[in-house]
Order: C-alpha cells, then sequence, then structure tokens
C-alpha cells in the first residue's frame, strides 16, 4: 500500500506531520505496519486534515527526531 507522504515533513506540537498528517509513531512504524493497520491510517488522515486546517509546521521531522521515536516504540514491544 503506498504511503501518505507528500515529502513536505514538518511536525505540529503534537507531532503530527502537517504534510501528510499522520502521527511521527504512525511514520516511523508504516514500513512494518500489516495493510489493515495501513488502511486504518489512512482513514484517519482525512478528519486529521480538517481538524489541523491552518496549522503551520512548527519543526521539521529530522533524524534525530525519527530514532528517538523509533527507540521509545521498541521499548513499548
Amino acid at each position: 500500500m503506498q504511503s501518505p507522504c507528500v515529502a513536505r515533513c514538518g511536525l505540529n506540537d503534537d507531532d503530527y506531520c502537517m504534510g501528510c498528517f499522520r502521527h511521527i509513531d504512525e511514520i516511523v512504524t508504516w514500513s512494518q505496519a500489516t495493510d489493515a493497520q495501513k488502511q486504518q491510517i489512512w482513514q484517519r488522515l482525512a478528519q486529521r486534515k480538517q481538524q489541523f486546517a491552518g496549522e503551520q509546521n512548527s519543526q521539521g521531522l529530522s533524524r534525530d527526531k525519527w530514532l528517538e521515536t523509533e527507540a521509545r516504540l521498541k521499548q513499548c514491544d
């Protein structure tokens, strides 16, 4: 299943990307997610797009942020 990424990464204060509207956790785990999980994420994006209308990116999605999130999620497994 295709990723919703639109190559406009930038996180708001709650760690949602203002490009694709996924949470950082969803972005980091996308490649390991099942098709059913990916479909659930896709279904939430339209609502999030409306919810975050007008918000600006507060920070980029840095490699450090990615690695921090990846480590946190691995601890939860």
